[in-house]
């Protein structure tokens, strides 16, 4: 972000070699919080920042493909032991927040 809260456009490299520049912003996304640690270790194997890596797992999603390789799904499920995250794809959509986490998360105003 630029001084006095702009956004920054960014260029970015696909596969092809061809330059996209982006517009990227600041998000406040709520998330399981074993899930966010594996994303963040996940991440930092593949030497990228969390929101590239979200960024990547989205465009593979919305286009029908597999995000990830392998190799990459057998870090995950390493990870996934290390975190103790036990979820998986048929528990997407039916979690809720545990007392106290909503609010505990959120600052005083």
């Amino acid at each position: 972000m630029r001084p006095g809260g702009a956004l920054e456009p960014v260029a970015s490299t696909s596969r092809s070699g061809q330059r996209r520049t982006v517009t990227r912003v600041q998000t406040g996304v709520r998330m399981e919080k074993r899930i966010l640690l594996v994303l963040k270790a996940l991440a930092g194997t593949l030497d990228l920042s969390l929101g590239d890596l979200l960024e990547g797992i989205v465009l593979h999603s919305f286009a029908g493909k597999a995000p990830f390789s392998q190799e990459t799904r057998a870090k995950i499920e390493a990870l996934k032991q290390v975190y103790g995250l036990d979820l998986s794809a048929e528990h997407g959509h039916r979690l809720r927040e545990s007392p106290g986490g909503r609010g505990a998360a959120r600052s005083k105003r």
